[in-house]
């Protein structure tokens, strides 16, 4: 299985270093893993693109120090510190309608095996008025796992994020923007892993939380390492 790590040096480059792995599993039928921590940005779903306040919340967004960007998977906006991890398997498939229900079954699962490995107990789904909300979350002291997936020809993309600390910090630029999107959002409902073990943030190592997260969705494939430039 091919794996990469690390980040590129913007986040247009490292953007496209993802959308590359995913053509390439396609294209070679040869499965790839990425987690890593993308720069500061808040991704915006294809829904919010289409809401009248859009160009509000962009620009609470650039206000407050994240760049804006538009993703191709998952729901509603999501925010990444510098700290937060993000994740993405890339599955070779034949056909596009079936397996989707299993994919995001194991993808609970996994995702909830690491972060027990990180000492975190962590329960499928989130409280109300969560950010990007969604059926395939994990909760803990708040939600700290979104998990979403795009199926095209070819390849199945399944990916999200974990925030592994900062949830503070999150919460507050989310807040202004779900409100200019006119979605329901809680700020108390951020969570961390930081936030479920009780410790202070910099006790939780981004880069731990990605290894344990990439050991449990690499699984016994035998992983070929590459390192993005």
């Amino acid at each position: 299985m091919r794996v990469l790590r690390g980040r590129a040096a913007d986040i247009d480059e490292d953007r496209a270093v993802t959308d590359h792995m995913v053509a390439d599993a396609a294209e070679t039928g040869r499965p790839a893993v990425r987690v890593w921590t993308p720069h500061r940005q808040v991704a915006f779903g294809r829904r919010d693109a289409r809401e009248p306040g859009y160009d509000t919340a962009r620009e609470a967004a650039r206000d407050r120090g994240y760049s804006p960007y538009e993703r191709r998977t998952g729901g509603r906006a999501v925010a990444y510190t510098g700290h937060t991890v993000a994740f993405c398997r890339a599955e070779p498939v034949r056909e596009l309608r079936t397996g989707i229900t299993e994919r995001y079954e194991e993808a609970v699962e996994t995702v909830g095996a690491a972060l027990a490995d990180c000492g975190v107990d962590a329960e499928q789904g989130e409280p109300d008025r969560s950010f990007c909300p969604g059926t395939h979350s994990l909760s803990a002291d708040g939600k700290l796992v979104g998990i979403a997936q795009r199926v095209t020809q070819g390849v199945a993309r399944l990916g999200g994020i974990v925030v592994v600390r900062d949830h503070e910090a999150i919460a507050t630029v989310l807040d202004p923007i779900y409100d200019a999107l006119g979605v329901p959002f809680d700020p108390a409902t951020v969570g961390s892993v930081a936030r479920a073990r009780g410790v202070e943030p910099p006790a939780v190592d981004p880069d731990a939380v990605a290894r344990a997260l990439e050991r449990r969705l690499v699984g016994d494939a035998t992983p070929t390492v590459e390192q993005v430039a």
